[in-house]
């Protein structure tokens, strides 16, 4: 009963969202110019309009403030678990299309996650990112949505990067199919660690071609090898809006896709 409550709660909320426009005046992350300095703090801040950085104290609006922190070389469990800022960028995120780097055990660039600072972005609770979240639709037959959050223009990103998408030269309507979703707030699958779903900054496309880590029944860290069917070019399109995607990760996860500019930044920034 309470699950079923739930879900006409969701589908209340997906009506009733407004759409975005793709023309909303998006980044393109990928020729955003950069200004030098330290690539972590160059990444941040670029990435997110009222942030700042002074004596590695993060300051969001003014308000919220979390230790910028370290690297120091702890496990790669560690960082996945109780992360600093700093230690998301512990593995830099490939800009290619080179997917050899993820076969390197716990090669997860963007996967680990300090969960008061999305909360700081975004929300913190299951209302409070519902109330901002935006449709993004698909033309076409697919029929495709997605309930994206409009903080840090989110949905906007998502708008631009779908319109690009409908503008390849190339059959992108299979991947939209049967898509996974986009918010749902709950915690990543055995874990106690909020999915990016939550936020509303991740949307997964069609499953049943995306492929994921734990299908395989593989061990985490021996994740295995990863037969990839999503297109180079729907990568990049997301990609140039600051969508990470999650068939880059060794603990792949091909139909995921969310909202991480500053890993782009950071990658882009330490490759000059």
């Amino acid at each position: 009963m309470l699950r079923r409550l739930r879900q006409a709660l969701l589908m209340a909320s997906f009506l009733a969202s407004p759409a975005v426009a793709a023309d909303c005046g998006a980044v393109d992350f990928l020729t955003l110019p950069l200004p030098q300095g330290d690539p972590v703090e160059v990444a941040l801040t670029k990435a997110y309009p009222g942030l700042t950085i002074a004596a590695g104290q993060v300051s969001l609006d003014g308000e919220t403030v979390l230790p910028l922190g370290e690297d120091t070389g702890r496990s790669p469990q560690a960082r996945l678990d109780a992360p600093s800022l700093r230690e998301q960028f512990h593995d830099a995120y490939p800009l290619d299309f080179d997917l050899t780097r993820r076969s390197t055990a716990w090669h997860d660039p963007g996967r680990p996650r300090v969960e008061a600072f999305f909360m700081a972005l975004y929300g913190g609770s299951e209302a409070d990112v519902r109330a901002s979240l935006a449709k993004a639709k698909v033309a076409g037959a697919s029929g495709a949505s997605f309930l994206m959050t409009k903080r840090q223009s989110v949905a906007c990103q998502m708008a631009a990067a779908l319109d690009e998408v409908q503008g390849l030269n190339i059959d992108w309507a299979p991947f939209f199919r049967n898509v996974g979703g986009s918010f749902n707030w709950r915690p990543i699958a055995g874990t106690s660690r909020m999915s990016a779903h939550s936020y509303g900054i991740a949307f997964d496309l069609n499953a049943d071609l995306g492929g994921y880590w734990r299908w395989s029944g593989r061990a985490e860290g021996d994740a295995g090898a990863y037969d990839n069917k999503i297109p180079e070019a729907i990568v990049r399109a997301f990609e140039r809006r600051g969508f990470v995607w999650g068939g880059k990760w060794h603990h792949f996860d091909g139909m995921h896709f969310e909202y991480r500019p500053e890993i782009i930044l950071h990658a882009r920034a330490i490759s000059r």
